[in-house]
């Protein structure tokens, strides 16, 4: 655990077992060291949040407390001093995600709760300077605390072994997570027999019905919802690791599975290349010939994966929980002072 200070802070703890929010929640939770958590809503993700977080605050915090919300929604009304996440803005930037809801709420009630924060924090530069252009913040205002990899994830893990050799993507389904490309782009690759193309999760029905199309049934699969725990092994087991996203607020499986010693084929737009930096093999996610001639490089190129993994291991060590906390504890030192 790192060394800090106590602080009197309120941690919302709400997020916890919520995605990739809860897991960020659970890990600053742990190495923080804070006055008390308090679970301000029971549904994190909903609008209504903002008005649970505000009879929180007003109910159960005390003046002097500095509230530290680990998602998105901030309070519609607080006396205390605050300090709120966004981890992306991928409700409002990609269509899929966006309702005209969802852009009147984060339009209103979030931007509005952005301008009223000590601070809002985020993940990477390219969250960063997106959360500045959209709510008109100064740039002081929005912190890059980076991300973490947990410890569990290390080249010493034992390797999963399904039997066949395998490409993995860590992905679920959305339509940014650029699925359907990164399929028809396996389908064209040339690669041994035995490599297959395996996805955490299941299939949707559009998923299958492009398999089907392209005659890739025994060449494509889904290995169901991977544990937490189980994830390391997973990553180890690859050949590589497939993440040709159209948008990241950070990336956790790039870093994840460099620190897993596999190599990592990835877009070059939004975050991606940042956490990325010189460690994977960066492609244009919109073209399917990008991605096949990636695949290729990643899975065949011996001398390239050797770099890869070396360059990897060294990437991913510069994403750890103890920096991020420091980052933190820092911002919080200066309000609290």
């Amino acid at each position: 655990m790192t060394n800090l200070k106590k602080t009197n802070v309120v941690i919302d703890s709400s997020w916890k077992e919520f995605g990739g929010i809860g897991r960020f929640t659970e890990e600053i939770s742990k190495r923080l060291i804070l006055s008390r958590e308090l679970l301000f809503s029971r549904t994190p993700a909903s609008p209504i949040a903002t008005l649970h977080n505000m009879f929180s605050s007003y109910l159960n915090t005390k003046s002097n407390e500095i509230l530290f919300f680990t998602g998105y929604i901030p309070p519609l009304s607080c006396n205390n001093k605050y300090i709120v996440t966004l981890h992306d803005l991928n409700h409002l930037d990609i269509e899929s995600n966006a309702t005209l809801l969802k852009t009147i709420f984060y339009n209103t009630v979030i931007k509005s709760g952005c301008k009223r924060a000590y601070r809002v924090f985020t993940v990477s530069e390219f969250s960063k300077n997106r959360i500045i252009e959209w709510a008109k913040l100064k740039e002081d205002m929005v912190i890059n605390i980076g991300n973490g990899v947990d410890e569990k994830f290390s080249p010493d893990v034992d390797a999963y072994n399904p039997g066949y050799k395998y490409i993995l993507c860590v992905s679920n389904r959305k339509a940014h997570k650029n699925e359907t490309r990164l399929i028809e782009a396996f389908s064209k690759a040339s690669f041994d027999e035995d490599v297959k193309l395996a996805f955490s999760g299941n299939p949707n029905s559009e998923l299958q019905h492009l398999i089907d199309e392209l005659g890739v049934q025994e060449k494509v699969t889904f290995l169901g919802y991977v544990q937490e725990d189980e994830l390391p092994s997973v990553y180890k087991g690859a050949v590589a690791l497939a993440f040709p996203s159209l948008y990241e607020g950070f990336g956790l499986p790039v870093v994840e599975a460099m620190a897993c010693g596999t190599p990592v084929l990835t877009s070059n737009v939004t975050s991606l290349p940042e956490v990325a930096g010189d460690a994977a093999y960066l492609v244009d996610p919109y073209s399917i010939d990008e991605i096949k001639d990636g695949l290729e490089v990643v899975v065949n190129d011996s001398s390239f994966r050797e770099q890869a993994i070396e360059k990897g291991l060294r990437q991913a060590s510069k994403f750890t929980w103890e920096a991020v906390v420091d980052r933190i504890q820092g911002q919080i030192e200066k309000l609290s002072g």
